[in-house]
């Protein structure tokens, strides 16, 4: 064989050879190339999940620690009402102490506060008589009060106390004040001067008739007119017409106690 014919015929060989490693290769790399697209297509699918988990777990971890804070806030305000509880429980205790002290009192003072009264009625019968319907009038309510269930014992306990302090204030206040008495057998209209309890006056309106209550003879005395003059300005003084001066009024000799 002529060495130009052999030699083509390797040439053609070679060609045919690299033909078909080259149909071969590329047949690979085609199929390597899908491997590579769905390798591909699965990492983005298993990233999606690893992203799509984080961010479920991102997610619980943040509704996790607002649940612990919650329950942090809960335990403080658990202990905080623990903590009133507790005072209440012992206010209870020392309400119910209270209530039965209460109880206890109310039975004692009711005789007392009538033992009270009853003091002031006889002290009102007995001192000198000025407003002496004004006084027995306030007493006698008060024995009525004590009757009523409608009234508080705080409140009945109240008004006994006022009676008792509007007599304390007579002892140590002027007053005057207008009323009728019995003057020589008529009912004449007089004008009273209170002098504390020292000294009880009276004078007709037409300044012709003066008198004293005599606290050793339980009566009235007709008063020397000498102290008409004395006795004006006291009444003056008592209704605030004239400025407080020092005024001569007729005393009772003192008595020995009983």
């Amino acid at each position: 064989m002529p060495t130009q014919l052999r030699t083509r015929n390797i040439l053609a060989a070679a060609v045919l050879t690299a033909g078909v490693t080259f149909g071969a290769t590329a047949a690979n790399v085609d199929s390597a190339l899908d491997k590579g697209v769905k390798r591909v297509n699965k990492a983005q699918q298993s990233q999606q999940k690893i992203d799509n988990i984080d961010n479920s777990i991102r997610s619980s971890e943040r509704e996790y620690r607002g649940l612990v804070k919650e329950v942090e806030g809960l335990n403080v305000y658990v202990e905080q009402l623990n903590k009133q509880l507790a005072a209440q429980e012992k206010e209870l205790v020392s309400i119910e102490a209270s209530i039965k002290n209460v109880t206890l009192v109310e039975r004692q003072i009711t005789p007392l506060m009538l033992r009270m009264i009853d003091a002031v009625d006889q002290f009102v019968r007995a001192d000198v008589p000025f407003l002496k319907e004004e006084r027995a009038e306030r007493v006698e309510k008060l024995k009525r009060m004590m009757g009523r269930s409608d009234v508080t014992v705080a409140e009945k306990y109240r008004k006994v106390m006022e009676a008792y302090q509007a007599e304390i204030d007579y002892g140590r206040t002027i007053e005057s004040y207008r009323g009728t008495l019995d003057v020589n057998g008529q009912q004449r209209e007089v004008d009273f001067l209170r002098v504390g309890r020292i000294s009880l006056m009276y004078q007709s309106l037409d300044g012709q008739d003066l008198g004293v209550w005599n606290t050793v003879n339980n009566a009235w005395e007709t008063l020397d007119p000498a102290y008409k003059s004395k006795l004006m300005a006291g009444i003056r003084i008592a209704r605030e017409q004239a400025a407080p001066d020092l005024i001569k009024v007729p005393v009772a000799a003192p008595l020995a106690a009983n």
